[in-house]
């Protein structure tokens, strides 16, 4: 019953933040033809192991592996060859990791992609993370200034050292997008439909106004896994999602 993808659906990257194997394929099995990626996060590859990656490759899922790699640059280019040769779509290291880091990441990528003739995985830089707020950037991390302005600085690091992309939330998508290249993907976590939002949510934003902003994949999980009962079911909640997408996708065009 697998589709292929389209443009819209493409974009969508779904979180497997499930604890048992049985869980993530099922999610895999229903959802294959109707997201672009299927994040697989410390949760899952730690209660089941890195194996799960291929059992999504069976089914015809494609994987971002959300590692979030962060330690010195020997150690990250080891993790990200090890990465590379699972043959996934996308990966993340941390930008507070340094220059330095995210170099040795890239070329240890490229060189074993290019050892196993496979196409290299996208390579994302992970800015701040949204549980930080400027409080405890400033006085827990000490680092000073505003969220969105460091959002913006590691940013341009990311860039500068060759990267495909940034994680960031959906409050820096605009800020980023004014002063890097549009090569730069942005990844946005923290996106909801309206039809999904809680009203105890905050710092969220919808589908629709993360991409007019710039966004590049949208991170959306519980609105699909956990629709509203009006909506359906998980692949009428990824559809809708993926028409909200396309209709902003044709008001840019305009």
């Amino acid at each position: 019953m697998s589709q292929k993808a389209s443009s819209t659906s493409e974009r969508i990257i779904l979180p497997l933040d499930v604890a048992t194997e049985q869980e993530a394929l099922r999610l895999v099995e229903q959802l294959r033809g109707y997201v672009g990626l299927f994040k697989v996060g410390l949760e899952l590859i730690t209660s089941v192991g890195p194996s799960i990656i291929q059992k999504i490759h069976n089914l015809g899922g494609q994987v971002f592996y959300d590692g979030k790699f962060k330690d010195i640059p020997n150690t990250v280019a080891g993790a990200a060859r090890a990465a590379t040769r699972q043959n996934i779509c996308m990966f993340n290291v941390h930008a507070m990791g340094g220059s330095e880091m995210m170099k040795a990441a890239l070329d240890a990528s490229q060189k074993e992609a290019q050892a196993l003739s496979i196409k290299r995985p996208t390579i994302l830089g992970v800015t701040i993370l949204t549980s930080i707020d400027k409080r405890i950037m400033n006085n827990e991390l000490r680092v000073k200034g505003e969220v969105g302005d460091q959002v913006i600085h590691l940013a341009k690091l990311v860039e500068s050292v060759g990267l495909d992309g940034i994680i960031a939330s959906p409050q820096e998508i605009g800020l980023v997008r004014q002063q890097v290249s549009e090569r730069l993907l942005i990844v946005t976590p923290g996106v909801r439909p309206t039809w999904a939002s809680l009203q105890d949510q905050k710092r969220v934003m919808t589908p629709g106004e993360a991409i007019t902003l710039g966004a590049s994949y949208l991170v959306i999980g519980r609105p699909i896994t956990q629709p509203p009962r009006e909506i359906g079911g998980v692949v009428e909640a990824a559809k809708r999602i993926s028409e909200e997408i396309q209709t902003a996708l044709e008001k840019l065009k305009r």
